[in-house]
């Protein structure tokens, strides 16, 4: 088509904050799953880990099949609310009811029946999580195609999914489990988890609903997938998928990703465990971490933009990795060789929010790095094949993040079941042994993983150069939108909330 008919309006910062406050209801459901999960079933319901392992590993099978089905239906799909938007609104009540039910098993049924209950709630969590996450994140390469306004853009989401950890991890320690001053309640209590499920829940619903809505106002200027003569059938999507998905640079970011997500994984779900017993901080304390881990985060989603800037995204997400992962086991390693202050001792809990407030900043910078670099890969995908495949793209960043509650926590139930780490710790205690064992396992997660994610993405080959030549090579084919400040007021008159401003004529490809 027409170059001319693909000039939009600038995305105004409405639109940004948005479509970026929709990583809040992801995070929240990948953090509750994360941090609780295993926790919940194995210390408060009763069930043996191995079987939740089971369950959450069935459920990554189901993703491993699913994200890239929807990724790629989405990328095709044609309708009046364009390719990604029917799937964002349809998602919004599933996934809400789903992650309510998951946390309120029925008292008195069979370790099986239960079994099965919670693998019903978590394989509807993960296909309509499916719905909202993947098209939403897809949206971000059409938003905004500039090298640096995407890392930034990227940036705000990130920093939006820190809050909504932050707004899990308080109302769990603070509000719903809170710890009493006579050691009762907290988070192996079964009391507080279905006023958290339902607020959960409704956030959940709302944050989908909001978010869905608040990018409305760019559907007439995105890209609709051309007209096919005839149904695709299994084979040629088949086909389609391995011409997009055979990109060297893709295949690097897509490996690297993944095993950054296992080592998440594991460290996520055993952080609770390393909290509440390695270190032996009561929940008053975990939350203070967790408002620190806050702060160092949004320090993060501003580190990462001024660094993808000055050395491009290649380089500024190797160098905070490696300091993030240096930061991370840094503590664990002096307390396994003696050289922390003793338990109980309040230097000990500073120097912990040292590390901590100078942590988060450098991984999360590395985790919006890797986004952006996936998003560039649109464009240089598109190049070669002629088609935009955002969604089936992105369909694997949807899997890495599953991923990271998947064969993370997977591994983390069988660390702890080797470990003889008991079922009932709050009462019986945890052998000094034993939490020697878990340090050092958290360690060696740490730098095999998410070390081996970075060694990987040296290999990444989209820099700024590059990918300014493809945006120009798609906006001359008429499957990029070029953005022109005049139309919206230089970015302070955006896009209308419904249809187009007057004189602007978008059409679909």
């Amino acid at each position: 088509m027409p170059a001319e008919a693909r000039i939009r309006p600038p995305v105004g910062l409405l639109t940004k904050v948005l479509y970026s406050s929709g990583a809040m209801a992801n995070q929240i459901k990948q953090q509750g799953l994360s941090m609780l999960l295993l926790l919940f079933y194995n210390q408060v319901v009763g069930l043996d880990p191995r079987l939740i392992s089971t369950a959450i590993m069935i459920a990554l099978i189901f993703d491993s099949i699913v994200d890239p089905l929807v990724g790629q239906i989405s990328d095709n799909f044609r309708s009046r609310l364009g390719r990604r938007h029917p799937f964002m609104f349809t998602a919004a009540a599933p996934v809400a009811v789903a992650f309510f039910l998951i946390w309120n098993p029925p008292h008195g049924w069979s370790e099986g029946a239960i079994f099965a209950y919670m693998l019903t709630c978590l394989l509807t969590i993960r296909l309509f999580d499916t719905f909202f996450e993947l098209p939403s994140t897809a949206l971000a390469p059409e938003l905004v195609s500039d090298y640096d306004q995407r890392t930034r853009l990227l940036a705000m989401r990130q920093a939006f999914g820190i809050l909504g950890t932050l707004a899990l991890q308080v109302s769990v320690y603070q509000i719903f489990m809170r710890q009493h001053a006579d050691g009762s309640g907290g988070v192996t209590v079964r009391e507080g988890y279905p006023a958290f499920a339902l607020a959960a829940g409704l956030f959940i619903f709302v944050v989908i609903v909001l978010s869905s809505a608040g990018t409305f106002r760019q559907i007439p200027f995105l890209t609709q997938p051309p007209k096919r003569p005839e149904k695709v059938n299994l084979a040629a999507m088949a086909r389609e998928i391995g011409a997009t998905v055979r990109n060297r640079s893709f295949a690097v970011v897509c490996i690297a990703g993944m095993v950054l997500a296992i080592g998440s994984g594991i460290t996520t779900s055993l952080n609770v465990y390393m909290g509440l017993f390695y270190w032996g901080w009561n929940q008053n304390q975990l939350t203070i971490l967790v408002v620190l881990q806050v702060i160092s985060g949004i320090g993060g989603a501003f580190i990462a933009p001024a660094l993808a800037k000055r050395f491009g995204k290649r380089i500024g997400g190797i160098t905070t990795g490696t300091i993030g992962i240096t930061l991370s086991t840094t503590p664990v390693i002096l307390d396994q060789l003696g050289f922390m202050p003793a338990r109980g001792e309040d230097i000990l809990f500073y120097t912990m929010m040292v590390f901590v407030l100078s942590t988060q900043a450098f991984m999360l910078a590395t985790s919006v790095a890797i986004q952006a670099m996936i998003a560039d890969v649109v464009e240089d995908a598109a190049v070669k094949t002629g088609r935009r495949s955002e969604g089936l793209l992105f369909s694997a960043d949807n899997l890495f993040k599953k991923a990271v509650s998947g064969v993370g926590v997977l591994a983390a139930g069988q660390m702890l079941h080797f470990a003889n780490f008991p079922e009932n710790a709050k009462v019986v205690g945890v052998s000094a042994d034993v939490l020697s064992h878990l340090g050092w396992t958290y360690v060696f997660a740490l730098w095999c993983f998410n070390g081996g994610c970075l060694v990987t993405l040296s290999f990444y080959t989209i820099d700024r150069k590059k990918h300014e030549a493809n945006v120009a090579n798609l906006e001359a084919a008429g499957l990029a939108a070029r953005e022109e400040p005049a139309l919206g007021a230089a970015r302070d008159n955006p896009a209308p909330l419904f249809g187009t401003e007057p004189g602007v004529q978008p059409k679909p490809s």
